[in-house]
């Protein structure tokens, strides 16, 4: 697996580099923006790890040029800003993954492994709202039957409930924003008012979760949106 790492601090990307060589990755380096578009690019790669702050071209600005002309590779955006403005802006423009410096290692190759594995069955994730079954712990997402089961016994959730979870099982351990969720569920004119999609998805805890002020697989990310738990098979 190729890993491109847009980093313009020599010594930090040379670190990752390093790291992400003795997990078995092949990673090569870009120290700025426009080099770092041009690479991420060619289509090469099963994922960038991008920072935000790059000169020549910010990290924001590549990725949407990145998304923009089609390409789909699975990013992980690095920021040195903990704001959630920060990170609203990068998973809006494209980003798949964030992770806020200083970071530890532990923490970012686990992005990592899931950044891979998601890259690794992006087909059967294309058909996944379709057919088949999503499982983690004892909740099941039943595409088939448009059920979400928890513990074998039928949520019976609304058409509405149920199609945010199945958008959030598609894309789980994903954090997805709310003005992504509206536009992806309610067309793109929607509003981006997200107190439907709020009262929707307590409604959603309220009937999966054991306990909805501590849920097991629909987290929020505090003003930036929701992630459905990711599963370990």
């Amino acid at each position: 697996m190729r890993i491109l790492v847009i980093e313009d601090e020599a010594r930090l990307a040379q670190t990752l580099a390093e790291l992400l060589h003795r997990q078995g990755y092949t990673a090569d380096i870009s120290g700025d923006g426009l080099s770092g578009l041009d690479n991420a690019a060619s289509d090469i790669y099963d994922l960038v790890v991008l920072d935000a702050m790059l000169p020549g071209m910010d990290g924001f600005t590549l990725l949407q040029r990145l998304r923009q002309e089609g390409h789909t590779v699975p990013v992980l955006m690095l920021t040195a800003r903990s704001g959630v403005e920060d990170r609203v802006r990068g998973l809006d423009s494209g980003a798949d993954y964030y992770l806020t410096k200083p970071f530890g290692t532990d923490e970012l190759l686990a992005r990592v492994r899931t950044a891979i594995r998601h890259t690794r069955t992006a087909t059967g994730n294309s058909e996944i709202a379709q057919q088949g079954t999503y499982t983690v712990g004892d909740l099941t997402i039943d595409y088939n039957k448009h059920q979400v089961l928890v513990r074998g016994e039928n949520a019976k959730l609304t058409l509405s409930e149920f199609r945010i979870v199945a958008l959030l099982g598609k894309h789980a351990g994903r954090v997805m924003t709310y003005d992504s969720i509206i536009k992806e569920l309610w067309g793109p004119r929607a509003s981006g008012d997200n107190q439907i999609l709020r009262v929707n998805m307590a409604n959603i805890r309220r009937k999966i979760e054991k306990n909805p002020a501590e849920p097991e697989y629909l987290f929020t990310e505090v003003g930036v949106g929701y992630r459905m738990a990711e599963s370990e098979n």
